[in-house]
């Protein structure tokens, strides 16, 4: 999968530009502020809808314009040529087209193309909250497999109604909330199972890859490990939801199951978020993007497209320099306020000011 070209309007502090990539690397230089980062959230926004800096679609939109426009041809291993083309309102009446045609659901857009990518707010895949490091793994979930998506969607949906109803209890279960009750916990039983499930193979799956990655960037033998175990899935699902029945009537909230997971990441056993250095956390956010990034490569036999945001800035110089001599097959694209050593074998440099191509 390789983007050809990238057209934008009115996003961000772009006016109207056209940018054609290279194949394979493609450095975009250019000084803070300049809009580097913005790029590469446009092209983040087509994958999934939503930017990668976690802002709603208003930020995205030029001072002063009411739309903006993000078109990019992407071409697929198979040789299909595709036209992506959403338009950002800021009254949310968002539209994204593919080859012309208007997708009447966002998730119709999910495969048509795939990104990774890593900015320097993915410190908080190790250091942040555990909603953080569920949103890395149903995103993962997602990209190797679409079908995935709509699990996640419904286990949300459930949470929310059961929520609802627990605040419609005010404390007290009658027998209509609580025949209620056992309705939404074989649902969330039945769905959050399937989601337990999959998260736990894609663990599973990507331990390895993530210590491949880790080692490959800190040129070192480290044990790094990925631990998947909510002590929900030691009993099941449902003997959970029955045991802390009288807690979540109690608190007005679904206090088990998969919206409450978390993943355990260490370094040489100790967890990374609280004994790692700065560095190794760096290390081993970086190496989560690439171990799904592979993952996918090999589910669906094509890479997505690699954007390393500011990446250099993070890592230390040997760090850096061992991620520049061990890119992935295909297309990646890199941001930075520097100039890139030869080892990194740029295939194009361009060159951004002020929301603009000023030379390639």
């Amino acid at each position: 999968m390789i983007v050809r070209r990238l057209e934008l309007q009115q996003f961000r502090n772009y006016v109207a530009t056209e940018i054609e990539f290279s194949d394979g690397v493609t450095a975009i230089v250019g000084s803070n502020g300049q809009g580097k980062t913005s790029l590469a959230e446009s092209l983040g926004y087509l994958a999934t809808l939503k930017s990668f800096r976690g802002v709603n679609t208003e930020a995205m939109i030029r001072t002063g314009a009411e739309t903006a426009i993000i078109r990019a041809n992407v071409l697929h291993a198979d040789g299909r040529d595709v036209l992506i083309e959403a338009e950002l309102t800021r009254e949310g009446k968002n539209r994204t087209q593919v080859n012309r045609q208007r997708l009447a659901r966002s998730r119709d857009l999910l495969g048509i193309i795939r990104t990774t990518v890593f900015s320097p707010d993915d410190l908080d895949l190790i250091k942040g909250a555990p909603s953080r490091r569920r949103d890395f793994l149903d995103e993962g979930l997602v990209s190797v497999a679409i079908k995935n998506d709509a699990i996640i969607r419904e286990v949300e949906r459930v949470v929310r109604q059961r929520n609802a109803l627990l605040k419609q209890a005010g404390g007290r279960v009658s027998s209509e909330i609580s025949t209620t009750l056992d309705v939404w916990d074989e649902k969330l039983n039945m769905h959050g199972g399937e989601l337990g499930d999959a998260r736990a193979a894609l663990v599973a799956r990507l331990s390895e890859m993530v210590q491949f990655a880790y080692e490959e960037l800190a040129e070192r033998a480290t044990p790094v490990e990925m631990i998947y175990e909510p002590q929900w899935r030691k009993f099941g699902l449902a003997a959970a939801l029955g045991a802390a029945r009288a807690d979540d009537v109690r608190r007005a909230v679904t206090t088990v199951g998969p919206h409450r997971d978390d993943i355990d990441l260490q370094i040489n056993g100790l967890p990374a978020r609280t004994h790692a250095s700065q560095g190794e956390q760096r290390t081993l956010a970086l190496a989560l993007r690439l171990a799904v990034h592979r993952c996918v490569a090999q589910e669906v036999g094509s890479s997505p497209i690699l954007i390393l945001d500011d990446v250099l800035s993070e890592l230390d110089p040997q760090r850096s320099s061992a991620l520049l001599r061990h890119f992935p097959v295909g297309q990646v694209l890199i941001t930075t306020a520097g100039v890139l050593p030869d080892i990194a074998h740029i295939g194009r440099v361009i060159k951004i000011r002020a929301g603009a191509v000023v030379s390639d």
